[in-house]
């Protein structure tokens, strides 16, 4: 079957190769010959991050081969001009001439999936590069599909223990929910992952870490993970110097191996980093093929693309995915325009602090600046009583803050601010956290307790701790 009129004419009447124009007319004569089938083209341009080719017949998402010095190099169709097909090259496209062969796969990008996979590190086409050889696999799961139905999702109502003090007292999560981490560079976002992955209480952690430093991926693993945590982990990386469309895909990647266990019946827990990262990576893409940037740089795709990836992840008829998912804040604007987006996405959002930071109060999430919107439905009627009290002294504290610093306040002036004061030392004891150290659901209730002044049943404290570590793993995997 010969490629069609209509396919060839899209080619255009000439290109320029060294101030040489060769006519189309004798171009043509070449891809025809060439061309003996639709599933088979040839590259007619390559420009920037994009390659363009003549064919073959395929649909965007698809995968291709390119032939480049004696290798076929993977790469993804990403639109569709004409009868021209528009290419992404998962790699560098050095290598990649004129007349290079492409020829279409027939399907998208789909991800290798095995219990196999825990304490593997895999890159973002869900290959081993942990250097310990192929992993069985049980099903392939495509990198991008629809999020479950909404009605099918049960109501959120059981609590996730993060070990996390700031996080279990004032800013309690569920099983299911998605959570953001919104900080600016070096507040210690890549650390406080470490922290949830290493006492999670999840079956299993899958760990996106998209467009990161090289030098963090064995950092996170050896310092932040652990061993132990290792082995109930995934680790799909795809760092800063790789392609756009890998660091796109990575993000894509972490997400369908959640999705298998979640299938699987378990509990996952999804820690990315970072969304920013992922949206640089399409404003790259969208760029590169045309796209007119809309918000501060990006194009509309991207903001059409965040939503379908994060909403993939929660709780479905056979498991749970909790995700926190990292968002780089440029200069530190909460109301950048990503920060924006995904912030009316979640579920919940976790402000960590430059300015608590810099005071060495670590993890230094700002509790009045963040909210969990299912923080009241996984909780107690005491333990949100306790909750509103001691958020009360905060913001009755840092509201004040100046005056007092300045030694203007008098004490007895105001009674809330009296309360706030004397409770100070307490809270402060009570949010900073070490890195290794993790505190027990009902131990942190207790203390918030102790310091709103009111006291816990015990009744309510167990049923909270037995929901948030309900069953053993699943599957026989080890927690």
């Amino acid at each position: 079957m010969r490629v069609s009129t209509r396919l060839i004419a899209g080619f255009g009447e000439g290109f320029q190769v060294e101030k040489t124009e060769i006519k189309f007319a004798k171009y043509r004569e070449a891809v025809e010959a060439a061309c003996t089938v639709k599933c088979v083209g040839h590259v007619f341009r390559v420009q920037g991050l994009l390659v363009e080719s003549v064919g073959p017949q395929s649909v965007v998402g698809e995968i291709c081969g390119i032939q480049a010095q004696g290798r076929e190099l993977p790469a993804e169709v990403i639109g569709l001009n004409g009868s021209t097909v528009q290419l992404m090259a998962y790699g560098a496209v050095e290598g990649i001439e004129l007349g290079a062969r492409v020829t279409a796969s027939g399907s998208g990008l789909s991800i290798p999936c095995s219990e196999d996979m825990l304490g593997r590190v895999l890159d973002a086409l869900g290959r081993p590069v942990d250097g310990r050889g192929g992993f069985n696999v049980s099903r392939w799961n495509p990198a991008i599909r629809e999020a479950p139905p909404a009605l099918s999702r049960p109501v959120i109502t059981e609590r996730l223990t993060t070990g996390i003090r700031a996080v279990d007292g004032l800013l309690a999560v569920g099983k299911g929910q998605r959570i953001g981490v919104f900080a600016g560079s070096g507040v210690g976002k890549s650390t406080f992952l470490g922290m949830l992955a290493a006492s999670s209480q999840a079956d299993v952690n899958v760990i996106a870490l998209i467009g990161e430093r090289g030098r963090e991926l064995n950092d996170f693993i050896v310092n932040s993970l652990g061993e132990e945590a290792l082995k109930r982990s995934v680790i799909v990386a795809a760092t800063g110097d790789k392609s756009a469309l890998e660091r796109l895909k990575g993000a894509y990647t972490a997400t369908a191996i959640a999705e298998y266990f979640r299938d699987l019946g378990m509990n996952v827990m999804l820690l990315f980093d970072s969304v920013t990262r992922f949206a640089r990576a399409q404003r790259e893409i969208g760029l590169s093929r045309g796209e007119s940037p809309a918000h501060r740089g990006y194009p509309p795709s991207v903001f059409d693309m965040l939503p379908k990836l994060l909403e993939r992840a929660g709780a479905s008829e056979r498991g749970t995915i909790t995700a926190f998912y990292t968002v780089l804040v440029e200069g530190d604007d909460m109301d950048e325009p990503v920060s924006d987006n995904v912030r009316a996405t979640l579920d919940a959002h976790i402000v960590l602090s430059r300015r608590l930071a810099a005071r060495g109060h670590y993890p230094a999430v700002d509790v009045l600046q963040s909210i969990s919107r299912l923080s009241d439905e996984v909780s107690g009627a005491q333990t949100r009583k306790a909750v509103r009290i001691v958020k009360r002294f905060m913001a009755d504290y840092a509201e004040t803050e100046d005056v007092i610093n300045a030694g203007a306040y008098k004490q007895g002036s105001n009674p809330d601010i009296d309360a706030a004061i004397a409770k100070r030392p307490e809270i402060e004891d009570f949010l900073i956290q070490g890195v290794g150290d993790r505190t027990a659901l009902g131990e942190t209730l207790s203390r918030l307790g102790g310091i709103a002044g009111i006291e816990i049943p015990a009744s309510e404290l167990a049923s909270q701790t037995a929901s948030s570590q309900t069953a053993g793993p699943a599957n026989g995997l080890t927690a």
